[in-house]
C-alpha cells in the first residue's frame, strides 16, 4: 500500500465514524473554551515508495511534509514549527478554503497542484482558545515554496517523514511556565524542534497509520522560549 493509500484510508475512516486512537490527539480533545476556528495544511507529497522492512509498516524514503518556522520577532509562539495555516476568516466558505489561503500566503505554493484528501477532526488547543481542523493533503504537483513574509516566518521547508520517524531524531520536549511543565512528542529536523501542537498532531498522526517506529521517549529536550 502506498502513503497515498495510508493517507487516503485514514479519511476514509474518519469519515465512516470511526475513532481516533491517538493519546496524543485524545490530549487535543475540543472544549467549550475552543471556539475559534481555525485550519491547517498538513500537506505529504512522495516520489517513490519502499516496502515495509521487517514486517513493519514504514514511511516512503521521500515522502516528505511541509512545514515553516515562525518569525522569532512575533509575540505568539515565536520560532516554533508549524504546518502552514490560521485563522477561519469570515470570507474563507470553508476550513478546506481557509488552510489553502493560509498555506499560499505564508509560502507561496500553488494550490492548484494540491490533492484535498478531506479533514481530520477537530482538536482543541484550549490556552489559545482554537478548535482546529486539519486539513490532509497529497502534492499532486509539487511547486516552489518560500518565506513570503520573513515578519511572519523564518523559513519554510519539507522534512522528510523517514527523519521524522527516525527514533534518533525522536525527543520529548518539555517547557515549564508559570510553575507548570508540559511535555509533548518532539523531532529535532533541519535544526529545530518540531513539538507542541505540531508535535503531537504529527507523533499522532503516525500512530493512527501505523508508522511510528520504537523510540526513547525518555529523552528529553526542555524548550527555552
Amino acid at each position: 500500500m502506498t502513503a497515498l493509500e495510508d493517507l487516503a484510508g485514514l479519511i476514509t475512516r474518519f469519515d465512516a465514524g470511526g475513532e481516533q486512537r491517538s493519546e496524543h490527539w485524545a490530549q487535543l480533545a475540543v472544549g467549550e473554551e475552543t471556539n475559534r476556528p481555525a485550519a491547517v495544511l498538513m500537506l505529504f507529497g512522495v516520489l517513490d515508495d519502499i516496502p515495509a522492512e521487517s514486517g513493519r509498516p514504514i514511511a516512503p524514503a521521500d515522502l516528505d511534509v511541509l512545514l515553516l518556522e515562525r518569525a522569532h520577532t512575533l509575540d505568539d509562539h515565536p520560532g516554533q514549527v508549524a504546518f502552514p495555516g490560521g485563522s477561519v476568516d469570515p470570507e474563507d466558505d470553508s476550513v478546506v478554503a481557509a488552510a489553502l489561503r493560509e498555506a499560499v500566503e505564508e509560502t507561496g505554493l500553488d494550490a492548484g497542484g494540491v490533492q484535498v484528501l478531506g479533514v481530520i477532526p477537530e482538536l482543541g488547543l484550549a490556552h489559545s482558545n482554537f478548535r482546529v481542523t486539519p486539513v490532509l493533503a497529497w502534492w499532486a504537483s509539487p511547486s516552489p515554496v518560500h518565506v513570503v513574509d520573513h515578519g511572519e516566518s523564518a523559513q519554510v521547508f519539507r522534512v522528510p517523514v523517514r527523519d521524522l520517524l527516525d527514533p534518533d531524531n525522536r525527543v520529548t520536549a518539555t517547557i515549564t511556565r508559570f510553575g507548570r511543565t508540559f511535555r509533548s512528542p518532539g523531532f529535532t529536523v533541519n535544526g529545530v524542534v518540531v513539538w507542541g501542537f505540531t508535535g503531537m498532531v504529527l507523533s499522532g498522526l503516525f500512530d493512527e497509520l501505523g508508522w511510528t517506529v520504537p523510540w526513547d521517549e525518555e529523552r528529553l529536550v526542555e524548550i527555552d522560549i
